[in-house]
Parts: structure tokens; C-alpha cells; sequence
């Protein structure tokens, strides 16, 4: 199964990367964003500074439907003008969007990208799904990323995070018009922008210290399936609240965070942002509304400085 979405995801790459051939059709840069809860989103929109409480023009997004493993493949979303509420409890059943109350780092994202290129399209495509992990051992009942992860039965037998995540891609990608002004779009893979490893931390030692060589394969995995296997990668730094009377939340979070920092200075086009040792949480597990919104900003800002040569 994954096989065959991956080639069907990249012959609708191929298509878009072909482009029209009409002066109103436009290019975008996509960016993808990707991990577990902190990804989702758990900022209020209400604490949205006036400058992001409406939709941000210019910046389109396909947030897909979240999943759980061992249901068939979901990847349902609907392109449209990126504005609040696509934090956790967003959904889309691919024909129209419903909104949460909530934000995570897609809107300071955005804006930041624009005030770094103001001449240029951007495109979001969000994936992400709260609890979940890179090892399998470390799925729990949230859901694994690894492509070999199997679980479940009948329809849902062997769908994991990875499958789930081909099918919101290949559903993003093969949107010809994805701003429908009525002309074919050209989309053009920009960045990788990854939140997780919380969930890696929290078991065993030895799932912590595989964590490294699953986060490579994951990167790499991602970057072929956007064709582009040199595409600037930048990993938000677990941290932890401290909100646990064992003192520790992720009992393992020390080597998760030693082996993203690994994992970015053997990659020449990665980058790592540790400003979220300095947020405030929500609850033990999340970050406040003001953590979203700079580390969205630290986001942006280190995806263009990493290397593009």
C-alpha cells in the first residue's frame, strides 16, 4: 500500500511541478508541518494578537483529517486561506472544514515566512496527531508513524501514521487550484517543520535511544515522498513541564532531546529550535498560547537560515 500512494504521490508532484502555463496561475512554496499534540496545537485563539485573529491572505493551508492507526486510510482535508482554528480539535471530512477554538504554530508561521519573502506564495500542509510516536514500541493506543508498524484488523489491518500521512499528501498534492481562482497552481516543496518525540521519551531507554536513527529514517522517508531529498528540515526540541511529582513528565526526555540535537548536526540542511525550555504550559504536556506563537516564529526563522547549498 504504501508503494503504490507513494507513486501516485509523486506522478500528482510531477504534475503540479509542471505548472500552467498562464500568467495568473501561481507558485507556492509548501511547507509541511508534522509531529504529535504540541504540533496540533493547544493555543487559545482568543489570546491571538489582533494581527492573527482573521484569516492570514496569501497563505493557503490543507489540514488533513486526523486518524487513528488501524482504520483505513483518512488523508481527508480541504485547501483554504489559513486562519484560527486549526490547533487540536480541527477536522475535515475533505469536502468542508470545522474549526476548533484553538491554534498551534501555523499562524506565526505563516506570518513570519511572509515578512521574510513578502513576494512569495506559501502553502502549508499540516499531518500531525497528538500522542503519537516514531518507535513502534512506543505507539501506546495513540497511533506510530513507522511505516511497518501493523496493527488491527480487516480494512484498518497494518494502517499506521505513515499511511495516513502519504494519503493527506497525496490528497494535497493532487489539488491542481489550490486557492480556486480558476487556474492551475505550481507547487514547489520548501520545508519540513517537525514537533515530537514526547511520546518516544516516555517508555524505555532503550526506545529514547533509538530515537536518532528513527528520526533519519522518518526525515528521509518524508523528504522522498516530496521529492526532494536534500528539502531543509527543522525539529522543535522537546521539553518538559516539570508537572509530575516524579519531577520529570518524559522520564527519558534528556536522550529524545540529545538525539534530535545528533540527528541535526549530522544533516547539513537541518536545524534544531530549543526556545521551548523557556514557554509556559497549558497543562503538563502543552505549551501556553504565547509558546505557540514564538515558537512558530522560531520556526520560520530557523527554516531560512538553514543552508540551501
Amino acid at each position: 500500500m504504501i508503494r503504490s500512494l507513494c507513486q501516485v504521490l509523486l506522478l500528482a508532484l510531477f504534475s503540479l511541478l509542471a505548472g500552467s502555463d498562464s500568467a495568473f496561475a501561481k507558485t507556492y512554496q509548501v511547507y509541511f508541518l508534522g509531529g504529535q499534540s504540541n504540533m496540533d496545537g493547544y493555543g487559545y485563539a482568543k489570546d491571538l494578537p489582533d494581527d492573527l485573529k482573521q484569516s492570514v491572505p496569501g497563505v493557503m493551508i490543507f489540514h488533513a483529517n486526523s486518524a487513528p492507526d488501524a482504520v483505513p486510510v483518512d488523508g481527508r482535508g480541504l485547501w483554504s486561506e489559513l486562519k484560527p482554528g486549526h490547533g487540536v480539535g480541527f477536522k475535515s471530512d475533505g469536502k468542508e472544514n470545522t474549526y476548533s477554538n484553538r491554534f498551534g504554530v501555523e499562524l506565526s508561521f505563516a506570518k513570519t515566512l511572509q515578512q521574510l519573502a513578502p513576494e512569495a506564495n506559501i502553502a502549508l500542509i499540516k499531518i500531525s496527531r497528538g500522542g503519537t510516536s516514531i518507535a513502534v514500541e512506543a505507539a501506546g493506543n495513540f497511533g506510530c508513524w513507522d511505516p511497518d508498524f501493523e496493527k488491527g484488523t480487516g480494512k484498518g489491518q497494518g494502517i499506521n501514521q505513515y499511511d495516513h500521512f502519504l494519503a493527506g499528501m497525496k490528497r494535497a498534492l493532487q489539488t491542481t487550484d489550490i486557492d480556486q481562482d480558476g487556474e492551475a497552481d505550481t507547487l514547489i516543496p520548501a520545508g519540513i517543520v517537525w514537533m515530537q518525540g514526547e511520546s518516544d521519551a516516555a517508555y524505555t531507554e532503550e526506545i529514547a535511544k533509538d530515537y536518532e536513527a528513527n528520526l533519519k529514517r522518518l526525515m528521509d522517508l518524508i523528504r522522498a515522498t516530496l521529492y526532494a531529498d536534500d528539502l531543509p528540515v527543522v525539529i522543535g526540541r522537546i521539553s518538559d513541564s516539570g508537572d509530575n511529582p516524579e519531577g520529570k513528565v518524559w522520564k527519558h526526555g534528556e536522550i529524545v532531546r540529545a538525539a534530535q540535537a545528533a540527528f541535526v548536526e549530522k544533516d547539513k540542511r537541518a536545524a534544531l529550535v530549543t526556545s521551548t525550555d523557556e514557554y509556559g504550559y497549558s497543562d503538563r504536556w502543552h505549551y501556553n498560547s504565547e509558546g505557540y506563537l514564538d515558537l512558530g516564529r522560531n520556526f520560520a526563522q530557523a527554516l531560512w537560515k538553514v543552508p540551501r547549498n
